[in-house]
């Protein structure tokens, strides 16, 4: 009895030692990826924060950091800058239009399929998700000819058409995962209630399906303010051109003003972060909740 005590003791520290290099292990191997994602973002800031002339100095620490950089964007103090706050508008355009139309398409299509159980909504189904089996930079030539068939090159619209019909299927497979957790009962008291299929979609389903919403709106929002290939392809004059695509223009210059670009960066990348952190908690319920059964 004595030595399986003195054996029960022996374990113990061996497992605290054990479990307490690999929790150093995981903690060091966090703080890695953490330098290694926040290294770039520094860069960009610190470089924003430059002098034109400072800009691939060696220095950790901007010597003489300035905000200048910003307000020459800010005012469009630049040539490359002259139709920067159009652009942002085009951008800002581009991504609540495919927001817009990404929801009512995916809501509507999943709401038929899913509540009102029409017939051969299971090919709807699968077709919708065929359409990623292809990759979307492998559809950018016919899309463009497509466009060009219709006189829509250099047109907002062609860009909103490219985007929502990628954006579509998405949200139309995580619309439906979550409608599953709506009970159909809820419809059917309506329906004795004598509700119209609108009113049980725009009264009872779409505040229902709130969480799923955000989400899929707030992947809509991101996916048409991060594109580039289909903007880059589609839309061609200064005025009609997004930010990400303008910001591509100042790489033709012999001398890149780094620092300028960097500040557009910044700025263009701000409305994203706040969105994203202010629905994070409904994100993260809308694309949860209806994956769970039971």
């Amino acid at each position: 009895m004595t030595v399986a005590l003195t054996g029960g003791g022996a374990r113990r520290p061996n497992y605290r030692n054990r479990r307490y290099w690999q929790e150093a292990a995981a903690l060091a191997f966090a703080v890695v990826v953490l330098i290694w994602t926040l290294t770039p973002i520094y860069n960009i800031i610190a470089v924003a924060l430059e002098a034109h002339g400072d800009v691939f100095t060696n220095d950790i620490f901007p010597s003489k950091p300035s905000l200048e950089s910003f307000w020459i964007v800010i005012t469009q103090g630049y040539w490359y800058l002259e139709y920067f706050w159009r652009q942002f508008e085009n951008s800002l355009y581009i991504g609540i239009a495919t927001v817009f139309f990404t929801l009512s398409i995916g809501s509507l299509a999943s709401f038929a399929i899913g509540r009102m159980r029409i017939r051969y909504g299971w090919v709807v189904s699968n077709a919708a998700l065929l359409t990623y089996v292809i990759p979307a930079s492998f559809l950018a030539i016919p899309f463009y000819r497509i466009m060009q068939n219709y006189g829509l090159e250099n047109n907002l619209w062609s860009v909103i058409a490219a985007l929502v019909a990628f954006a579509t299927p998405y949200a139309f497979f995580v619309f439906q995962e979550y409608g599953r957790s709506i009970p159909i009962e809820v419809d059917e008291s309506a329906r004795i209630d004598g509700a119209t299929p609108i009113q049980i979609y725009l009264k009872i389903y779409l505040p229902l399906m709130a969480p799923a919403l955000v989400a899929v709106g707030t992947y809509a929002m991101l996916l048409a303010w991060n594109e580039y290939l289909y903007q880059f392809l589609l839309l061609s004059s200064k005025s009609s051109m997004t930010v990400p695509v303008a910001l591509a223009q100042f790489l033709s210059s012999d001398q890149s003003p780094w620092n300028y670009m960097m500040a557009t960066a910044i700025i263009y990348a701000a409305p994203p972060v706040f969105i994203y952190y202010a629905f994070r908690r409904r994100m993260t319920a809308g694309l949860t909740v209806g994956g769970v059964k039971g």
